[in-house]
C-alpha cells in the first residue's frame, strides 16, 4: 500500500515563488513569496484538508524561518482524527533525551500518530546561527548516535551511554511511546547520509530527480541496507503543478515563478555555493544542465523551481493523468511513500486529493501493486 504525504507550509504560503517584495512585505521573515501567513487558522485548514483528501501523514519541517515543528504538531493533534504528524528535529539543537520525552508525550496524546524526521542539516551558516559548528561528517556521526540513543530510550528501562557526542548516566524515559517501534525518517544523498540511513533509519527520503538518477540512488541505498541485514521503506518528494491540458500545466508552472526576483535567485545561488548538502548540489546541477531546455529534465518533470527553492523543488507538471502516470513510474522503482505538495499548498492538496490520488490508486489496483 502506497502512502501519500504532504507538507505544512510553516514558513508561509502563496501562489508565487521567489517574490521577496524587496524586503518590504509585512510578512518579512517568512519565506520569500509568503502571501499567506502560517497562522493557526491556516495551518489547521491545511491539516484538515490533508486528512480529508487522502493523505496519511503531514510533514512539519524545521528551519530558521519555520514555526517550531513540535509546537505545530501538538496544536494540530486535537483538530484531526487519523492524520499522522512527521515532525522534524535537528540533533544539533535538541538533546536526544529531551526529544524522546517530547516525542513520547506527543505520541501518547495523539494515540500513536507521531513520526520522526531526523534532519542532519546542510547549511553551515544556518547551523552556526544556532551555535552548531560541526562539519558535514561529524554531523552525520552525531545523527547516528542521536538515533541510537533515542531508540534505547524508547525500548530500555534504564541505561548508561558514553559516546562521541552524548554521555548519559542511568537514562530512562517516561512515558514510553504508544507505538512499539516509531518510524524514523531520514534523508541524505552523501555517502555518510546513506550509511546512517542504512544502519538506523526506517524510511529513506529522497527528493525527486530523473528516473535514471533515482534508479541509481535507490540501488545504492539498497546495497548499503543489505550490508546491515535490514530493510527500509522509501519516500520520494515532488512539487505538483496541474492543468487541464499539458500546455496549460506548463503555463501554470511559468506563472509560479513569474514574480521571482534577483534577490531570491541570488540568495539561492549563494546558499548552494556555501552549503555542503550533496542533495542540494545534485538538484542545482540538474537545474543548470537543463536551463537551455527551459529546465525540463524529463517527461512532465521540471527543475524551474530549483532557481529559488531549496530541497524539494523538482515538479511534476502536466494533466492529472500525466502526473499520475509519472508517479506510478517512481512507485515501480521501489517507493511506498510519496510526498506531494505545491503552491499554494491548500489548493494543491485539494487538487491532488481529487485528481491525483484516486488515479494513482486505480492504476496500482490495475497493476496489482
Amino acid at each position: 500500500m502506497v502512502e501519500f504525504i504532504t507538507m505544512a507550509p510553516t514558513s508561509g504560503d502563496g501562489e508565487y515563488v521567489g517574490n521577496t517584495g524587496g524586503g518590504t512585505s509585512k510578512l518579512e521573515g517568512w519565506t520569500a513569496s509568503a502571501e499567506r501567513e502560517p497562522s493557526l487558522a491556516y495551518i489547521t485548514e491545511i491539516a484538515i484538508a490533508a486528512e480529508k483528501n487522502g493523505f496519511g501523514t503531514l510533514l512539519l519541517p524545521t528551519g530558521s524561518n519555520c514555526l517550531d515543528s513540535l509546537v505545530i504538531a501538538a496544536t494540530l493533534v486535537p483538530k484531526t482524527e487519523t492524520l499522522k504528524f512527521l515532525f522534524a528535529v535537528r540533533p544539533g539543537f535538541t538533546a536526544p533525551t529531551v526529544f524522546a520525552k517530547q516525542f513520547a508525550s506527543l505520541d501518547y496524546l495523539s494515540g500513536g500518530r507521531a513520526l520522526i524526521n531526523v534532519v542532519t542539516g546542510g547549511s553551515p551558516a544556518e547551523q552556526a546561527s544556532d551555535g552548531d559548528f560541526l562539519d558535514h561528517g561529524a554531523r552525520y556521526r552525531r545523527t547516528d548516535e542521536f538515533i541510537q540513543v533515542v531508540k534505547r530510550l524508547f525500548t530500555e528501562e534504564k541505561f548508561d551511554h558514553e559516546g562521541e557526542f552524548y554521555q548519559l548516566k542511568a537514562a530512562s524515559l517516561f512515558p514510553k511511546p504508544v507505538q512499539a517501534e516509531p518510524q524514523i525518517y531520514i534523508g541524505g544523498a552523501s555517502e555518510a547520509g546513506i550509511q546512517v540511513a542504512a544502519s538506523v533509519a526506517d524510511v529513506y527520503m529522497m527528493w525527486g530527480e530523473t528516473t535514471d538518477f533515482i534508479r541509481e540512488r535507490i540501488e545504492e541505498v539498497k546495497a548499503a541496507v543489505s550490508e546491515h541485514n535490514r530493510k527500509l521503506s522509501y519516500s520520494i518528494s515532488f512539487q505538483v503543478i496541474l492543468g487541464d491540458t499539458e500546455e496549460q500545466a506548463w503555463a501554470n508552472a511559468q506563472k509560479t515563478i513569474s514574480k521571482a526576483d534577483h534577490i531570491a535567485i541570488s540568495g539561492k545561488e549563494q546558499a548552494n555555493i556555501k552549503g555542503d548538502s550533496v542533495g542540494l548540489k545534485r538538484l542545482h546541477q540538474l537545474m543548470v544542465d537543463s536551463k537551455a531546455q527551459d529546465f525540463r529534465i524529463g517527461p512532465n518533470l521540471w527543475a524551474g523551481l530549483t532557481q529559488v527553492l531549496s530541497g524539494n523543488s523538482i515538479a511534476l507538471v502536466g494533466t492529472p493523468d500525466q502526473v499520475a502516470d509519472r508517479i506510478i513510474e517512481y512507485i515501480q522503482l521501489g517507493f511506498d511513500k510519496v510526498l506531494l505538495r505545491g503552491f499554494p499548498h491548500l489548493e494543491t492538496i485539494g487538487a491532488i486529493g481529487s485528481e491525483i490520488i484516486p488515479r494513482v490508486r486505480a492504476r496500482l489496483a490495475a497493476l496489482e501493486l
